[in-house]
């Protein structure tokens, strides 16, 4: 019993003993500070990379292939949700659409093609007809592929 009183510093022995003393470092780093930082047990509501979609899906209309003056061109048609959703998962559950329609889609560059008119196209353009995706360009990296407007290697067929 005594013991267990002495940490907070009285003992029923009647012998008066010092206050305990606490001793307390200050992180000297940003890590260490986050390191000892209380984490709380509630559960938050933070944002997630793989969000759910805002809009359920069918996102894609239709594609089609059709010959133009640069050669072959899947021509993608997004619904209103394809042109309005956002979420992180929405442009995978796209692709998978479109391969549904065309598994001969899935070809080098046709989905980077894709990527960059689901990310970019719905927002400069969000009532273009179409996505032409064009098997014939060139794979390059994903800042040439948005330098040249989602279409490397040659202009945009008219």
């Amino acid at each position: 019993m005594c013991a267990a009183i002495l940490l907070v510093g009285a003992c029923s022995s009647g012998v008066d003993i010092a206050e305990p003393t606490i001793s307390t470092t200050l992180p000297q780093t940003a890590s260490e500070e986050s390191s000892q930082t209380p984490t709380s047990q509630t559960p938050t509501s933070q944002k997630s990379t793989s969000q759910t979609p805002t809009l359920p899906p069918p996102y894609i209309e239709g594609a089609d292939w059709v010959d133009t003056e640069v050669g072959p061109s899947l021509q993608v048609r997004p619904t209103r949700n394809g042109r309005d959703v956002s979420g992180g998962t929405a442009g995978d559950e796209a692709w998978g659409e479109v391969l549904a329609l065309h598994p001969d889609a899935d070809r080098p560059g046709m989905r980077a093609q894709f990527d960059c008119h689901w990310t970019f196209a719905r927002l400069v353009d969000p009532e273009k007809t179409s996505w032409n995706l064009e098997p014939r360009r060139p794979v390059v990296s994903e800042s040439e592929m948005i330098s040249t407007r989602c279409n490397p290697g040659f202009p945009e067929e008219k």
